[in-house]
């Protein structure tokens, strides 16, 4: 399974990233507030495919 996301940081306050995650092949994209959420965003999506192609 291969899937291509794109980070934007747009900014970085108490030493985490804040940005935009877009998931190029779902077609969404989503803000995120730190890396851990960059993280349980990517990783949610992947699931979601996951699950659709059971």
């Amino acid at each position: 399974m291969r899937d291509t996301f794109v980070v934007q940081i747009m900014d970085s306050q108490n030493a985490t990233w804040q940005g935009i995650v877009t998931w190029t092949e779902g077609k969404q994209t989503k803000p995120f507030r730190s890396a851990l959420e960059l993280l349980k965003l990517i990783d949610s999506s992947l699931e979601e495919k996951k699950q659709r192609e059971e």
